[in-house]
């Protein structure tokens, strides 16, 4: 499902515009960035939990030299379904 086809879905189901939906996608996807930005987790019970995890910084392979080099370390997004989401697949 693409990004145009999720917002249709929405607005046929919430019986509102794709315009409304658009904006009420576009909240929740800032407000999960900026929850994930300060370091928090967001919790969404019966759907699953967003948090930010840390990689340390590592060695890699170039894999067509074969050379060695640095990865930096950073921080990533996680998402751990919930038990009933995991049921329901």
């Amino acid at each position: 499902m693409t990004k145009a086809e999720l917002i249709a879905k929405i607005a046929e189901d919430a019986g509102t515009t794709k315009v409304q939906a658009t904006a009420a996608l576009g909240s929740f996807l800032e407000a999960v960035t900026k929850t994930l930005k300060k370091g928090d987790r967001l919790t969404l019970v019966g759907f699953g939990t967003f948090s930010v995890s840390k990689r340390a910084a590592r060695v890699g392979r170039n894999p067509f030299t074969g050379a060695k080099l640095k990865i930096k370390a950073k921080k990533v997004a996680k998402f751990k379904a919930s038990k009933e989401l995991s049921g329901k697949l």
